[in-house]
């Protein structure tokens, strides 16, 4: 599996927040994207999952070439087969179990046998700690459980690549190990892994990539210790070294 995206571009009115990303992904990747809010690093994340439609670029997967800008319904559909979204705020369904958040796509839009789908489900859950909590609903869980939950999710489709929009950002400190852990694992497990995240260890430590982003630009990119051992450009010094003095306080 090699994911490619050259030349994307994304304007929201006269804002252009995208100005031309280059990015590739191969197969046991695990790509930090790093940078200010506002840098473009979500946007990149939805138009390569076609939750935006980019105005230009083109996106390489399994070899097979597509035009971001005009891609048909038919060709992101098959797309998203092969991929999962974690998002930031879980997006579970309230008024299902955990188990019934898992199913629900693999019956509905997969067509999977419901008895399939939920041993598939189960078997997701217990890989992210979650088995015994699987009657549970959205309401009786904490943060971390219910990403956990939406980490299972993306599981159960049985992903080439997880693309992760900041999935600890809404979770209170002390939730945010559990759901790194789980990251970790997958990680070593050699899930694919597309990443924004402002989690400096995380990136330093399981990422084999970083992408510094800023402006809607990448300013730097590289081999995860090469970016935070030795950056080369200024400013990516300059957002490390704030990073350290935050994390010393």
């Amino acid at each position: 599996m090699t994911l490619e995206v050259k030349a994307v571009t994304k304007r929201f009115g006269t804002l252009e927040v995208l100005k031309g990303i280059d990015l590739t992904v191969e197969q046991g990747d695990v790509v930090a994207i790093l940078g200010p809010s506002g840098s473009g690093k979500t946007t990149l994340l939805r138009c390569v999952n076609f939750l935006e439609r980019a105005d230009a670029g083109t996106l390489t997967f399994d070899g097979e070439d597509f035009d971001l800008a005009h891609i048909g319904k038919k060709d992101i559909l098959r797309l998203r087969k092969k991929t999962a979204f974690v998002f930031q705020n879980y997006n579970l369904f309230l008024n299902k179990t955990a188990l019934e958040n898992v199913t629900e796509g693999l019956v509905t839009a997969r067509r999977m046998p419901k008895e399939e789908a939920v041993a598939k489900a189960e078997r997701a859950l217990d890989r992210v700690g979650m088995l015994d909590r699987k009657n549970h609903y959205p309401s009786q869980l904490s943060g971390g459980q219910q990403q956990r939950v939406a980490i299972a999710r993306a599981l159960a489709t049985d992903p080439e690549i997880i693309y992760f929009d900041e999935p600890t950002s809404a979770l209170d400190p002390e939730l945010i190990g559990e759901v790194l852990s789980v990251m970790r694992a997958l990680a070593e497990e050699g899930m694919t892994m597309l990443v924004v995240t402002h989690e400096m260890n995380f990136a330093r430590n399981v990422s084999t990539k970083v992408i510094f982003m800023e402006d809607g630009v990448v300013l730097e990119s590289g081999p995860a210790r090469e970016f935070f051992e030795a950056p080369r450009e200024e400013r990516v010094k300059a957002f490390l070294r704030n990073i350290e003095r935050k994390e010393e306080k």
